[in-house]
């Protein structure tokens, strides 16, 4: 009643990872950068002098934010 452990194994062969180019992650990290900028802008500075939207629905729905950040609204 020997039962083989490796009968759950994959055929034994390697597979190598595959290289991505830094060329091709170039415009992915500008995005993200650009993306976190605008949140970061929307979380720290609307509602304040240099406001984009009129009203309070941006500083209401990123108040926690705001706090946890350390931005002072009050």
């Amino acid at each position: 009643m020997s039962q083989s452990l490796s009968s759950n194994s994959h055929s034994g062969s390697i597979v190598a990872p595959v290289a991505i180019p830094v060329s091709a992650l170039v415009p992915w990290a500008i995005f993200t950068i650009l993306l976190s900028l605008l949140l970061l802008y929307f979380v720290g500075a609307e509602q304040g002098a240099t406001s984009l939207i009129s009203g309070h629905e941006v500083h209401e729905f990123v108040h926690d934010g705001r706090h946890l950040l350390g931005f002072p609204c009050h």
